[in-house]
Order: C-alpha cells, then sequence, then structure tokens
C-alpha cells in the first residue's frame, strides 16, 4: 500500500473514528503550506518546494488555529521514519503563525505515535486525539503550576507518610514520568492518600478528568463514598442509576468490566486521551492478563495502588508500571505502621480453630453409632456419607463444627479493654453463605450483644 492509499484507507478512517473529517478544512488542512528557510547556497525559489514544506495532516481548532500536525508513511514502512520531520512542521508552523507549538504525530496506519514537544517523549497510542482532547491539551499545557509547589490538603490526609507518598508522585510527574506505583498496608489510608493527590493534581491544573478503576463493585461503592466525601464539590461518575457515560464530569469511577464494556461500545465511543490521570486501585490482583486492553486503551499518567508486600507483588505488576529493580514509588509496610510512635495500625494474632470432623472428615468411621441410626432413620444411606474435612462448607455443612468454632473463639479470644467482648476480629470464611451462618450462630448463642 503506498502512501497516498495508506492516508485514503487508514489515516483519514482513523482520524474520522476521533470526530477529524479530513474534507472539512474548518477541521482538516491537507498538504498544508508551511514556510521555510532556503537549502543552503539558495537564495530564491526554483520550484514550488524551496522555501515551503507540506504537512500531510493539521488538525485545527475551534479558532482555526493548528492544533497538531500528523506527518504519514506508508504502511509498509516504520511510521518513526517521519518522527523528525513532524517536528520539524510543528516548529516551523510556530514560527510562521506565532502562538502555540501544535502537538506532533505521525503514523503509518496501523501504528500511531503522539509526541508533546518539549514535555513528554513519543508514544505510541491506540487513536487520534478528539479536538476536544488537543484544545484540553493545550489549556492544561498553558495553565499548570509547578507541582513541587502545589499544597497538600491535610483535611483529606495529614499523617506523614501518606504527604511523603503524595510528594513521590508529584515529584515524579514534574520529572515527566508517568507510571506510578504506591504500596501501603491495608488500613494506612490509600483510598484517603490518592484522593489527595486528585485533589492536588485538579487545582495545580494537571488534571481535568480522572478514572478510579477497581475490581468489583463493592470498592467501587467505597471508593464514590469517599469522593463524595472528601471532594463534594468535584461531579462524579456514576450517580445512582447511571448507565451510560457521561462525559461532563471530572471523577469517574468504575469497575474493569464495566470501563471494557463502555470502550468496546462503538455507541458510547469514548476517545483514548478522555483521561487525564488513571488509578488502579487493587493493582496486586491479575489485572494485566484480564483487563490489559483498558489500561493499554488508556495511555496517561497512571497510578497503581496496593496493599501487596513487595517482596510477594508479582513481577509483572513492577513492570507495568515501570518500577526498576521492584522499588514502587513509595512504601509503607504494615511493620512501619505498627511501630511509629504512636502506632497507625495495631499487630495481631492468628487464631487457627479445628474440630475433629476438619481434622478427620466426615464418614461412617467417625459418625457415632446412634447418629447413623437417626441417619438411617432418616432414609439416608450412611455408607455414602464420605467427605474429606476439606469440603466442609463446600460440599457438606455441618452445623455443630461451626457451634464449636465460634464458642472456642469466644472463650479464647483476646477480649477488649473490659474483657468482655472480643477484640477487632475479622473470621475468614469459605463463602458468604458460610460467614452468614457463622454471624448466625453468634446470633442465636449470645443474643445479649444485640448482633
Amino acid at each position: 500500500m503506498n502512501e497516498s492509499d495508506t492516508r485514503k484507507e487508514l489515516i483519514d478512517r482513523h482520524l474520522l473514528a476521533a470526530g477529524w473529517n479530513v474534507d472539512d478544512l474548518s477541521m482538516v488542512i491537507k498538504e498544508f503550506d508551511i514556510q521555510s528557510s532556503f537549502p543552503e547556497g539558495v537564495s530564491e525559489s526554483r520550484s514550488k518546494y524551496d522555501g515551503h514544506q507540506f504537512s500531510d495532516y493539521v488538525l485545527l481548532g475551534k479558532d482555526r488555529r493548528p492544533l497538531a500536525v500528523v506527518e504519514a508513511k506508508k504502511s509498509s514502512k516504520d511510521a518513526a521514519i517521519g518522527r523528525e520531520q513532524a517536528k520539524q512542521y510543528c516548529y516551523n508552523i510556530q514560527k510562521q503563525l506565532g502562538g502555540e507549538l501544535p502537538f506532533c504525530f505521525y503514523t503509518n496506519g496501523y501504528d500511531i505515535y503522539f509526541w508533546d514537544l518539549g514535555n513528554y517523549p513519543p508514544r505510541k497510542v491506540v487513536g487520534f486525539p478528539t479536538r476536544d482532547d488537543l484544545e484540553r491539551f493545550q489549556y492544561i499545557r498553558r495553565n499548570r503550576k509547578p507541582l513541587t509547589q502545589e499544597l497538600i490538603n491535610t483535611s483529606i490526609v495529614g499523617r506523614d507518610y501518606q504527604i511523603r507518598a503524595i510528594r513521590a508522585v508529584l515529584e515524579g510527574i514534574e520529572q515527566k514520568r508517568r507510571d506510578f506505583l504506591l504500596v501501603m498496608a491495608t488500613g494506612t489510608g490509600k483510598t484517603r492518600t490518592c484522593i489527595a493527590l486528585v485533589d492536588a493534581l485538579i487545582r495545580a491544573g494537571h488534571a481535568e478528568r480522572v478514572l478510579f478503576l477497581v475490581d468489583r463493585i463493592a470498592l467501587r461503592e467505597q471508593a464514590l463514598t469517599a469522593f463524595k466525601e472528601y471532594l463534594p464539590h468535584e461531579p462524579r461518575w456514576p450517580n445512582v442509576g447511571e448507565k451510560l457515560i457521561a462525559k461532563d464530569r471530572r471523577i469517574y469511577i468504575a469497575t474493569y468490566p464495566t470501563m471494557l464494556n463502555i470502550i468496546r461500545d462503538e455507541a458510547q465511543h469514548l476517545s483514548p486521551h478522555f483521561f487525564d490521570f488513571i488509578v488502579v486501585d487493587e493493582s496486586h490482583r491479575s489485572i494485566y492478563n484480564t483487563y490489559k486492553e483498558v489500561l493499554g486503551y488508556f495511555k496517561t499518567i497512571t497510578l497503581g495502588l496496593t496493599a501487596t508486600p513487595t517482596d510477594i507483588i508479582d513481577h509483572n505488576t513492577f513492570q507495568l508500571f515501570h518500577c526498576e529493580d521492584g522499588i514502587p514509588t513509595f512504601a509503607y509496610t504494615f511493620e512501619e505502621a505498627v511501630n511509629n510512635v504512636p502506632p497507625y495500625l495495631c499487630s495481631f494474632q492468628l487464631m487457627k480453630i479445628q474440630t475433629r470432623f476438619q481434622a478427620e472428615g466426615i464418614s461412617k468411621r467417625t459418625i457415632k453409632l446412634e447418629e447413623q441410626k437417626r441417619l438411617l432413620l432418616e432414609g439416608k444411606e450412611v455408607e455414602e456419607i464420605d467427605f474429606e474435612g476439606s469440603q466442609l462448607e463446600k460440599q457438606v455443612t455441618n452445623k455443630g463444627t461451626n457451634v464449636l468454632i465460634v464458642k472456642e473463639f469466644m472463650e479464647e479470644c483476646i477480649k477488649d479493654s473490659n474483657g468482655v467482648l472480643p477484640g477487632k476480629t475479622i473470621f475468614f470464611c469459605s463463602s458468604k453463605a458460610h460467614a452468614r451462618r457463622i454471624e448466625d450462630i453468634f446470633d442465636d448463642l449470645y443474643p445479649q450483644y444485640r448482633g
């Protein structure tokens, strides 16, 4: 495919998908004439090309001034061949017309590269930005403030390590990094730290739209509640009952499957340049393998959050956030939180309770004779009862086992300061149904505590 066919069959379609009609001269000018200096040793024009360059496409803003240059190469060539040419066009347009430096793109129809000259190195992107995207980028570039001087809202976060975590990311953004990973123990305030960071980015003019990605609905609801509490004046999506994506909000909170469906839905077309900052919550999970389409679609500044200790984080997570040598942007461990004076977290004791049924299973051999007689009267074949201990609460339920577990816990657990109620405790059950059965047993055995 030659360059003309590449432009017609591939590049024009990519531009149209982003809302650029190449036949509308108010939006796109093809073969844009750029004045340039004569070749060395030449003082006057010998042909129409002397003292002139012709850009394949120039994308115009609503004010009809150049927003971006697109340099095209035929599909069989490496798109990078057009890199320096596109860069020259951008600087020469600014020299000729004044104003702001256009954004730079070069492509072979298959690979598209975006270069924000003077700010970031070129990066490969999924598609072209819309006109609104480019005008937003231009506004941010023109009006953003230095992040190293931006104050952090201490009514959102006030602990020293939270401030240090935010500063580490802000300083990294100033140094033109685009990927960050915060490793903070459960209970140390990852979400609030993230909200304070988002607040600083918005106030400093570095971000207008933020996406907070979570891996399940319960976490989405928690995040919505937290953003509403700490950034009440920033419009959020979704509101109750909203299904279709709204494009007039500042904070977007979604599960990976929801966002995957949105970017695949042509009726809800969402530009790959729609967001200025993305937070990937619980990034220790196998998110990249399952949802790499989402993370690969939006190429913007990205922050990963995880509570998984750095020594057991999957290698792919470090690669995803470009953490060299397995070192995250910032880490605050459980041990640091416990050993702080005063402590931010308290340590814990692990209590394992195992009944005879869990150790030996349930079979004719372990069932008492009177129980076998009762089962026979109920029409059950005792010979067919044979369950391993590991199958309890998965394939078979034994209320007596759960009762024994609850009773032993209440007898042996660490008590509160009054020596009556258990200290703060997590029961790890095998399923939601199992957890509800445990809850019911607590209520039956200890009604005086009123649930």
